[in-house]
């Protein structure tokens, strides 16, 4: 059991059998069913194999957490005493080496994968993410080494006991945060543990420990020695599962953690703006409140332009005053100045340039609805027309609720859509580059204007013979 200070005190182990504790507290094989899935089946036949060569074997880690919190089970891991080549003997033609040099073997049963795990201790971390040398070991000892108490839990499936070396149980039970043993030493081993810490807290609803919180903020000048694309992953996480991800956001920026990869973020924290459109507050707590109202999963794509549609407001903001002598605050040209940073902000992120290419477009185009009353017919065909409407419209919507709550611009746009709906809102061009060449119209730059031309009073409802027309008097 782990006292206050994470000192280990007893490595007994406290099995928790059905009927002793109370029913928050106990977990029997169903809470383990996965709807459209069947992940039960196949961890209990790997169990019982290695049960009936003589092995320990366990489900291990985040399932256990997860069971008992009444979450859904999207994987189960394995954790046992047999040896990668002892699960491979077991599990010849199903077993892959993925991890066997951290003592990891992958089983696939009917083509659900699971991660069999030797019991195992770490040897020394030099790089801040993976340790130098592994060596077997019994399984108290591999809890040990785990990250979080609540993640160091283990569950027998044949006996529907949870086996518990570490205090997880009564942590889990306190919605409490804590690392196994020496914080400090934990976060030094594996600096995402930065990270983790903050999504468990948040996607839990759980309090770190004020011992762990002391260290996590002590270690967060280290997280950059941890690759982009896993900061990247770990963040996006967060964000897109969290309940509350503005409670995340301000862990992260309280922490340190924030400062060290996405400083431009931070920056919105104090970024002050009107009260009257914004009652809410800064950017920052408007940027929160928008994800907080965005319905969890969300997707990146939805994330990353809710983060950096007001990135370019710091840059932007004017302070002038109003005629009664209060302060008044404007951006103008934000959404283009944040459009500008985007696309480096994200490859810092090694984003893909399809997430690039359609958060940029949300982040240039988040004003452009306040126009869509005055648009002619074919301009708001272009701009409802765009591939990434989809996005803007949802990012549209979740800036105005944030903020002066008017959905009348949003409501304008999905009419506009239903009355496009029974065909393509820009549907393929009547007069083409070929059509003309066979008129005896000569190729070149004028040419490309005539058919974009022509391609406009085809949206505002000509037919091909005007369109025709419209060429042969406007011929180069």
């Amino acid at each position: 059991m782990c006292v206050a200070d994470g000192t280990l005190t007893s490595i007994s182990p406290q099995p928790i059998h059905r009927g002793t504790r109370p029913v928050d507290c106990l977990l029997s094989t169903v809470d383990f069913l996965s709807p459209g899935k069947d992940l039960l089946s196949g961890a209990v036949i790997i169990v019982r194999a290695l049960r009936a060569h003589g092995f320990t074997a366990y489900f291990a880690g985040g399932c256990v957490r997860d069971a008992l919190r009444g979450a859904p089970i999207k994987d189960i891991d394995i954790a046992t005493s047999a040896t990668p080549e002892q699960v491979a003997a077991l599990f010849p033609a199903q077993s892959i080496g993925v991890g066997k040099a951290f003592g990891v073997m992958l089983v696939v049963l009917d083509g659900v994968s699971y991660d069999v795990a030797t019991f195992r201790t770490d040897g020394g971390y030099q790089d801040g993410r993976h340790p130098t040398s592994i060596a077997y070991a019994p399984a108290e000892h591999d809890a040990q080494r785990r990250d979080f108490t609540v993640n160091a839990l283990f569950y027998d499936p044949i006996t529907e006991q949870i086996i518990d070396y570490v205090g997880g149980l009564d942590d889990l039970r306190a919605g409490l945060l804590r690392t196994v043993g020496d914080p400090l030493r934990r976060f030094r081993e594996d600096r995402l543990r930065l990270l983790r810490a903050i999504r468990f807290a948040a996607v839990c609803q759980w309090r770190i420990e004020p011992a762990t919180w002391r260290a996590l903020c002590a270690e967060a000048p280290h997280l950059p020695c941890v690759s982009a694309e896993r900061i990247r992953t770990e963040f996006l996480r967060t964000l897109c599962q969290a309940p509350t991800p503005s409670a995340a956001l301000d862990l992260l920026a309280d922490s340190g953690l924030l400062a060290t990869f996405f400083p431009e973020l931070l920056a919105l924290r104090g970024c002050l703006q009107d009260p009257i459109w914004h009652p809410e507050g800064d950017v920052w707590r408007h940027t929160a409140r928008m994800l907080d109202l965005a319905p969890a999963p969300r997707a990146p794509h939805l994330v990353w332009a809710i983060l950096l549609h007001d990135i370019g407001k710091p840059a932007a903001l004017q302070v002038g005053t109003k005629p009664d002598g209060s302060p008044a605050y404007r951006t103008p040209n934000h959404a283009a100045i944040g459009a500008e940073m985007t696309p480096a902000i994200l490859r810092r992120f090694k984003e893909s340039r399809e997430t690039i290419e359609a958060v940029t477009a949300a982040v240039a185009g988040h004003m452009q609805f306040v126009e869509l009353p005055k648009m002619k017919p074919a301009t708001a065909r272009r701009f409802l027309g765009r591939p990434t409407i989809a996005l803007e419209l949802e990012l549209h919507r979740l800036d105005c609720l944030s903020s002066h709550a008017k959905l009348d611009l949003y409501a304008l746009a999905q009419e506009r859509l239903a009355q496009f709906a029974a065909e393509p809102i820009l549907p393929p061009p009547l007069l083409t580059g070929r059509d003309l060449l066979a008129l005896g119209f000569t190729p070149g730059p004028a040419l490309g204007q005539l058919l974009k031309a022509a391609y406009t009073r085809q949206l505002e409802g000509a037919s091909r013979e005007e369109l025709l027309a419209f060429a042969r008097d406007n011929a180069p």
